[in-house]
């Protein structure tokens, strides 16, 4: 690997896996073996309950997940007829591919070159809700070796910095930051390996730095393996950031969409419900003890020092921002064609949810935390 270029190098449960799932160009994604019955708190036929649809949902390891887990935990899309079958993905990037041949329906992580590149080839993927949104909670951590070396982000000119897939979103804020001090993305190394592997990476200074999101920001400062420099939430504009969504495949929602209409419904429940526990709600605790059985985390004292990931209650994310990143790529040419915003969002199903969950109130009213109002 060449100075300046872009190398390539889970559980929310801890059940026995199954086989994993193939995806195109050999990225594997694991499937738990077992499957999720959730449902949702409005009302639905008791047909609709019985006849249950299995729903594929690939999501990335993520804090973010708290909102579909609580959803789970309070039967929100059972009630709805819905059934999941959950694929731990390393990234969305890798996801994107199982997504377009319908091998899943639906994947949850950060937005990829892969999604721009599959909309100009016409392939079924739309984006459909926010998954993370300001305050996001990444942050460029460093070596602890390096804090004297490291000073300033134009002192990563010709070092080493782990992504977490090729045209990744992490790969954007890296390139972003690096801007903000005259550099670009080719001043410094890439190398691409999932999250769970840039421990190692540090601990065998195979890398300088890492673009790191919640929880593995935690574990990595807790253990002394790197310190955070800087925070895309501080540097990068426009604000607020969509870094991260929920995409469908099309051809499979069209003929289903009020199955694909009441996930959503569901989906923002739990986002309500994981928004009320970000602040400090009633349901923190039982938020925090879903978190630590699915094994996102597994030390509860991280969850209470540390601040989570937002999310937009609407589902809406930032129009800005996904332009941004999608005039990033085409940049540092990693997709080759630039499209509107209406043909990379569809806004249809978080217009019906909140259509159907009316107006969110705040349990705890006195806090001051910024994001998921």
């Amino acid at each position: 690997m060449q100075k300046g270029g872009i190398s390539s190098s889970r559980r929310l449960k801890a059940p026995k896996l199954a086989r994993p799932l193939k995806t195109q160009g050999g990225a594997t994604m694991k499937r738990l073996g077992y499957v999720l019955l959730v449902g949702l708190g409005v009302a639905v036929t008791a047909g609709a309950a019985n006849a249950q649809e299995t729903i594929r949902v690939g999501v990335v390891r993520s804090m973010a997940n708290g909102a579909l887990l609580m959803a789970q935990e309070k039967g929100y899309f059972k009630d709805a007829g819905i059934k999941l079958e959950l694929e731990t993905l390393q990234s969305a990037a890798t996801g994107m591919a199982g997504l377009a041949q319908g091998q899943l329906n639906i994947i949850a992580g950060g937005v990829s070159a892969g999604y721009f590149n599959a909309l100009e080839k016409k392939l079924p993927v739309m984006i459909t809700i926010d998954r993370v949104s300001t305050p996001i909670g990444h942050d460029l951590m460093i070596r602890p070796d390096l804090k004297d070396q490291i000073k300033s982000l134009k002192d990563f000119k010709g070092k080493t910095i782990a992504s977490n897939a090729p045209g990744a979103i992490t790969t954007y804020e890296i390139g972003k930051l690096l801007e903000t001090a005259g550099l670009t993305i080719r001043d410094v190394e890439i190398k691409n390996m999932p999250f769970g592997q840039y421990a190692v990476a540090l601990q065998n200074k195979a890398v300088d730095g890492v673009l790191a999101i919640p929880p593995f920001t935690y574990s990595l400062e807790e253990n002394k393996l790197a310190l955070p420099f800087a925070k895309p939430d501080e540097l990068i504009k426009p604000q607020p950031m969509t870094i991260a969504v929920n995409l469908i495949n099309t051809d499979w929602a069209k003929p289903r969409q009020k199955t694909v209409q009441n996930f959503y419904v569901a989906m923002l429940r739990g986002v309500r419900d994981y928004c009320n526990a970000y602040h400090g709600g009633a349901n923190r605790k039982e938020m925090i003890d879903l978190l630590i059985s699915s094994k996102t985390e597994t030390r509860s004292e991280l969850l209470n020092k540390y601040p989570w990931p937002a999310r937009n209650l609407s589902g809406k994310l930032s129009s800005a921002s996904l332009l941004d990143v999608q005039d990033w790529f085409l940049k540092n040419k990693l997709i080759t064609a630039k499209l509107p915003i209406e043909q990379l969002v569809d806004y249809s199903y978080s217009d019906f949810a909140q259509q159907k969950l009316g107006p969110f109130e705040l349990q705890n009213k006195a806090s001051k935390i910024p994001g998921c109002r």
